[in-house]
């Protein structure tokens, strides 16, 4: 347009490491990602590539931060002050060895003077998986918004963070859905519960004990004080709303299972966990969905069946934590359907609570079957879209009372 002077913005996909890579490669200085003329030519250890002894002096090749990999140059170990990556790198070399031996253990022989090709290969995808695993988690607490850590875990394989996962924290409707609806007013109650308390005026009974722990059976809902209620934060009717309160760990499984969720603290009978989010679409746009993810293997659907069966949650590329929980056929956490600043039976929130306590370090699992108190077994395939009834799914829990399927 002529006479405008605007200027167009385009996100650039490059890591902030690639960009600095980029600027020393060619000698350029750029505040914006930190280059300057004050550490252009700074070295930092990013991660060790190689090793070698000559003339019975040890030398590791340097990965140097912010470097492309063309300035790596061999150094002296006596010239490195980085005990923590040389762990790191003794570390990953022996587990390549032991795993070459049954997972027996093995250490390098003294006069071995150079790695094969493999070893060094594997200690550097291992490196540079530790780095992203690193930048994820980063990235995971900075887009949470409660208050307990996420950690990352894999010390099985060489995968990496999913590529096509974005952490948010509640529903993510599609255009048209709308899930803020129905609410205009809340109770009058200075502590809560009084006679017309959220859950009374509702037709059910209050969900929570006064330990905040739950004390109603599965099946029926919570309805929970909202943003219009005069009560204040320390509610004892305000759980769900307030996030998880548990440190989590996204790990690892050595069993083909994929990633999973363990707690990093003990979990007493019927709490709070976590809540299950993802993209609201409707029922025909599951089905459609579902045919895809139903050949892939992936389960990440979640119908929303309270009342009715018009919408689904999606949690495959728009979820929490909940994403990467693991089904089970004896699971430990129970679905309910909860109500807070939507009243519309069409559209709860689905919270996952405690059904027995849970030790730290333990593996969180849900029935991926479960509906509210009903337990959908293979032979009872009610509910599921035909699509899943076509395509059956091996189930991997390892429970004495699995039912050999996930649908």
């Amino acid at each position: 347009m002529e006479g405008w002077r605007g200027a167009w913005y385009v996100p650039c996909l490059a890591s902030l490491e690639t960009l600095q890579e980029l600027c020393r490669k060619e000698n350029l200085t750029c505040k914006s990602i930190g280059i300057t003329n004050r550490n252009l030519k700074s070295y930092e250890v990013e991660y060790l590539c190689d090793y070698k002894v000559e003339e019975g002096k040890a030398f590791y090749l340097v990965k140097w931060k912010g470097w492309p990999e063309s300035s790596n140059t061999w150094e002296p170990r006596k010239h490195l002050n980085c005990p923590l990556l040389i762990q790191n790198f003794i570390r990953d070399r022996n587990e390549y060895l032991s795993r070459g031996r049954g997972g027996k253990a093995m250490k390098l022989r003294k006069h071995v003077k150079t790695l094969k090709p493999a070893i060094a290969d594997y200690i550097v995808k291992k490196a540079k998986q530790r780095i992203a695993l690193q930048r994820w988690k980063e990235e995971l607490n900075r887009k949470k918004n409660h208050k307990a850590m996420i950690l990352v875990e894999n010390t099985v394989d060489l995968e990496g963070p999913p590529l096509d996962f974005y952490y948010i924290n509640e529903y993510k409707p599609a255009p048209g859905i709308n899930v803020l609806n129905g609410i205009t007013t809340g109770c009058e109650c200075a502590d809560c519960p009084a006679e017309k308390c959220c859950p009374k005026e509702a037709g059910f009974i209050l969900a929570y004990n006064k330990h905040k722990k739950l004390k109603i059976q599965p099946g029926l809902p919570i309805y929970e004080c909202n943003s219009y209620c005069r009560c204040g934060p320390d509610c004892l009717n305000r759980i769900v709303q307030k996030g998880t309160p548990y440190s989590l760990c996204i790990f690892r499984t050595n069993n083909g299972r994929g990633w999973g969720v363990k707690t990093l603290q003990k979990i007493k009978t019927n709490s709070f966990v976590m809540e299950y989010v993802g993209e609201v679409i409707t029922s025909e746009e599951a089905e459609r969905r579902g045919q895809f993810y139903d050949n892939q293997g992936n389960t990440y659907l979640f119908d929303l069946d309270y009342d009715s069966d018009e919408f689904t949650v999606d949690a495959a590329r728009y979820g929490n934590v909940s994403h990467f929980v693991n089904h089970s056929c004896d699971p430990n956490l129970q679905v309910f359907n909860v109500f807070i600043d939507n009243l519309d039976l069409r559209l709860p929130r689905i919270a996952l609570f405690s059904t027995r306590t849970i030790k730290a370090g333990e593996e969180l699992t849900f029935d991926y079957q479960m509906k509210g108190s009903i337990d959908l077994t293979s032979d009872s395939a009610e509910g599921l879209t035909p699509s899943k009834k076509s395509i059956r799914t091996v189930c991997k829990c390892g429970a004495m009372c699995c039912r050999g399927y996930l649908n």
